[in-house]
């Protein structure tokens, strides 16, 4: 089985998370069975974007990288204090801890924030939220990783993007990692999404 951990901050973007729960589960439910998801916060209860409350499976100091194949950020908002958790030592040791072990980490729009701030996307491509006059583009920028201005960039085993429409893609992305193209285009296809990937 193929284990992935979605980390949540709080403040957290409920849709950018939701994506990598609906893949995983299709793909372990109506695909290959092969991939599950769990979930993790700093605190057993964690408020998402706009204060929805989610009790998370496991707190980060449970977690070993030794137990996941893949770990999965999703981005979230100033206003609801996102990078008070993305950026706390716990965080950033935990992406640092998977890197270390050649994981695969996938983020969505400012969840590549933390990765950059962990030290791991130095000299690197990556993207980020590309809106707002490219604040956070900047601030990627500041961490060393070298911005790319396009949806999904791919550099190693990290996946990084630039707002929430890429959040599809990414979990797609993510799921062709851990299985295969044609089983991640067969999720797709079951889902309703006509795009393959190529």
């Amino acid at each position: 089985m193929k284990k992935v951990l979605l980390l949540l901050a709080n403040g957290f973007e409920i849709y950018e998370a939701s994506v990598f729960i609906d893949v995983i589960g299709w793909n372990l439910v109506d695909g290959d069975g092969t991939t599950e998801l769990f979930t993790c916060g700093i605190t057993k209860e964690v408020k998402s974007t706009f204060n929805q409350r989610l009790t998370v499976d496991y707190t980060i100091d449970e977690i070993s990288a030794d137990d996941f194949d893949a770990l999965a950020i999703p981005g979230g908002f100033v206003e609801y204090d996102f990078y008070k958790d993305a950026y706390s030592e716990p965080f950033l040791n935990l992406i640092q801890s998977f890197h270390a072990k050649n994981k695969i980490i996938a983020s969505v729009c400012v969840g590549s924030l933390p990765i950059g701030k962990s030290g791991i996307l130095t000299d690197k491509p990556a993207t980020t939220y590309n809106k707002k006059d490219g604040v956070r583009q900047n601030t990627l920028r500041g961490y060393g990783a070298k911005v790319i201005n396009q949806p999904i960039v791919v550099c190693d085993n990290i996946i990084t993007s630039w707002n929430p429409s890429t959040a599809m893609g990414v979990a797609f992305k993510l799921l062709e990692l851990l299985t295969s193209k044609e089983k991640a285009n067969y999720i797709k296809d079951i889902m309703g999404f006509e795009d393959k990937i190529d």
